[in-house]
Formats: C-alpha cells, sequence, structure tokens
C-alpha cells in the first residue's frame, strides 16, 4: 500500500468517526469539538488532493471562525441535558425513516453512477493560484460574500438576543 492511501484511509476513519460523533454526541460543547476535528481531517483530505490555498481556507474559515461562532453561541445559550425537550417517539421514527431514505437514493445514484471517460482537455489557467481566486471572489461573488458575511453577524446577534436574562422587577 502506498503512503497516500493509508493517510487516506485514517483521515476518512477519522471524518466518519467525528461526523458520527457530532451527530450523536449528547453534549453539544463535544459535538462542536468533535466538528472542529471533522474540519481538521477534511482539510487533510484537501492537501492531499493538491490544494493547499483551499486547505488553509478551510481551516481558517470553518474551524476558527464559524467553530468559534459556534461555541459562544452554545455557551451564551447554556444548553444542557436537562432543559432539552424529550422528541415524542414518532418524531424519532420519522427521522429514521427519513433518515434511511436518504441513504437508499444516494447509494442508488453512487451505484448507478458511471465515470467519466475521455480526454482531459487542459486550457493552461491556474485556477489554484490565489491571484485568479482573489479576482472571482471579488469581482464575481462580492455579493454572495458580503451577504455570507451579514448571515454571520445577524445570527450571532440573534443569538446573544436570545440568550440574554430578562431582569426581575422589583
Amino acid at each position: 500500500m502506498s503512503l497516500v492511501l493509508i493517510i487516506f484511509s485514517v483521515l476518512a476513519a477519522i471524518t466518519l468517526a467525528t461526523a458520527f460523533l457530532t451527530v450523536f454526541s449528547r453534549n453539544p460543547i463535544h459535538s462542536a469539538i468533535y466538528l472542529v476535528v471533522c474540519f481538521f481531517s477534511i482539510a487533510g483530505h484537501y492537501l492531499l488532493l493538491n490544494a493547499q490555498f483551499l486547505a488553509i481556507v478551510h481551516v481558517i474559515v470553518y474551524s476558527g471562525a464559524i467553530m468559534i461562532l459556534f461555541l459562544f453561541t452554545i455557551m451564551l445559550m447554556n444548553l444542557n441535558e436537562q432543559r432539552e425537550v424529550h422528541k415524542p417517539r414518532i418524531t424519532r421514527l420519522g427521522a429514521i425513516v427519513s433518515f434511511c431514505l436518504i441513504c437508499l437514493v444516494l447509494l442508488a445514484i453512487f451505484v448507478n453512477s458511471k465515470p467519466i471517460v475521455g480526454d482531459y482537455t487542459t486550457t493552461g489557467e491556474d485556477y489554484q493560484s490565489i491571484n485568479v481566486l482573489g479576482k472571482v471572489l471579488l469581482n464575481e461573488y462580492m455579493v454572495p460574500f458580503e451577504f455570507a458575511s451579514v448571515l454571520l453577524l445577524v445570527a450571532m446577534i440573534g443569538s446573544v438576543l436570545l440568550s440574554k436574562k430578562e431582569k426581575l422587577e422589583k
């Protein structure tokens, strides 16, 4: 076995394990930490694909900024198991059925997919260049980029307002 295949297998195992732990962990802080580990392992996959810039941006944006925002939101809302409302059995059954149906559809798509056969044509343009990515991001995708930043700001303000304690009147 080659070294790349071993590294890929280890990263895939870490990604799958931490993704499942993120979903099935009862403690929200532990879920957020598992998600950070999952994000780092996905960045390792990007490195294996020789996309260093995408790996670094992934670590900075997801593991850094968004997970810090999630952790602050979780800490401000003071989520714990005692106040968690237990879902009725029919809701759990519906979630399990939906999950199984989605898995079956994805498995059917995977089994019926065919690899692309043909010549790979290159244009000669380097799409991984920071210069090219910067031009595309700040010219063509400027508005969605700004909408995403405003959305994150509104979500953070909303979480602070939701977690704000009401003062008792005397």
